[in-house]
């Protein structure tokens, strides 16, 4: 017999995010490399005592880090890409009755939080070398590296 669709759609989903991250996806083994409380206690000095919540400190960082994986190129992307990438909302850590933030919000956090403090760079740093350490990720060797270079720069010069 022919099923049919049942248009009426449910009025409560009970849903996980967790289910949709497949267990070899490479997000699985980067995420418990960041430490979350860390990155809230390096962050509180840059945090007013008295003001309206911001976006979480770790959760700007995720998500700044999940786009760099991801290769997303801009913050607007990105924000996009909160919006119905599973995975990356499961990344950072919003769940899907969450709405992502306005990308200038996001902007302004980033720049007054991270990129005038040195932080992001530091916990990026951090993370990629404990990466590095657990065998996640593969380091180019130096001579290799000026060879690229050398042939970029041979190829540039023959146009």
């Amino acid at each position: 017999m022919m099923g049919t669709a049942d248009p009426q759609p449910l009025m409560f989903y009970h849903i996980n995010l967790e289910q949709y991250v497949t267990a070899d996806h490479p997000m699985r083994k980067i995420r418990p490399l960041i430490d979350t409380t860390r990155i809230r206690q390096l962050c509180a000095p840059l945090y007013a005592d008295t003001s309206r919540p911001s976006i979480p400190p770790e959760h700007l960082f995720l998500a700044l880090l999940g786009g760099y994986l991801l290769g997303v190129t801009s913050e607007r992307a990105l924000v996009r890409e909160l919006t119905g990438n599973l995975v990356l909302r499961w990344f950072v850590g919003l769940d899907l009755d969450q709405m992502p933030w306005e990308y200038s919000t996001f902007s302004q956090n980033r720049r007054r939080r991270f990129t005038e403090s040195g932080l992001l760079e530091r916990l990026f740093d951090e993370t990629v070398a404990l990466a590095i350490k657990q065998k996640l990720v593969r380091t180019i060797p130096r001579w290799s590296r000026q060879m690229r270079r050398t042939r970029a720069l041979s190829l540039w010069k023959s146009f």
